[in-house]
């Protein structure tokens, strides 16, 4: 029986839907337009339908990136996968953002070396893990505040590649490692998270659609507003 799973990916920068069938992604759209998830995702589910030929009645699963991220983003995308769960009574599969980052990378990469992902938070933090170029994670996700000694241990031994919006801005300080190295050019996609959300269907391992969350990392913290008059 052929196994197909829509993918969505909004816990970044980007917005973007895959749909795949095995290991095989037949089709995805996604874009980096700002503040635009929300005008987007409707879209992008409709045209991988319509491109790939495949109706939503077939689907297995919607896998959707769990986080950490983008708190908005979340928010988006796990109520898009929610509702098309509960509408067509299909198994909802959470895939970490962290980790599809790292194994899209090391697809790219295809190089024996260690795979930091970075989603940016704020100031210096980021949103970070490091796994090894399977995907076996190395470092356990967490919020870490960089420094110029941040990865001494790793870098010390193993070529590291850093990547993802919070890579940039650690760039000047982890530059004079030698091991270490860094992609601009990489994007978080979902086409990045079939082949995880596959092994997860097989394994059944479905979340509970009514009470699942996102995984957040962070409390979130609202920003002031700047509306005249309002302190």
């Amino acid at each position: 029986m052929d196994i197909f799973i829509l993918n969505i990916e909004t816990a970044t920068q980007i917005c973007s839907v895959a749909l795949s069938k095995g290991n095989e992604v037949l089709a995805v759209r996604q874009s980096d337009e700002k503040n635009a998830h929300s005008k987007n995702i409707n879209i992008f589910i409709e045209k991988v339908f319509s491109a790939s030929g495949v109706k939503a009645a077939d689907l297995s699963a919607i896998a959707v990136s769990k986080g950490p991220g983008s708190y908005t983003g979340l928010r988006i995308g796990v109520s898009s996968a929610k509702a098309l769960c509960y509408a067509l009574d299909k198994p909802l599969i959470s895939v970490g953002t962290l980790q599809s980052m790292a194994l899209g990378m090391a697809i790219t990469k295809q190089e024996k070396a260690l795979y930091c992902p970075m989603i940016d938070a704020r100031r210096m933090e980021v949103y970070t893990a490091v796994y090894d170029a399977v995907n076996n994670m190395i470092k356990e996700v967490e919020a870490k505040i960089i420094d110029e000694h941040s990865f001494d241990d790793l870098l010390k031994e193993h070529k590291t590649w850093f990547f993802g919006d919070g890579a940039a801005k650690c760039q000047e300080l982890l530059k004079n490692h030698p091991n270490a190295c860094f992609d601009k050019d990489f994007k978080p996609s979902a086409s990045y998270m079939a082949n995880i959300a596959l092994q997860k269907f097989h394994k059944k391992e479905f979340e509970d659609v009514a009470y699942f969350e996102p995984f957040y990392l962070k409390d979130f913290i609202a920003g002031k507003p700047r509306v005249k008059g309002l302190r």
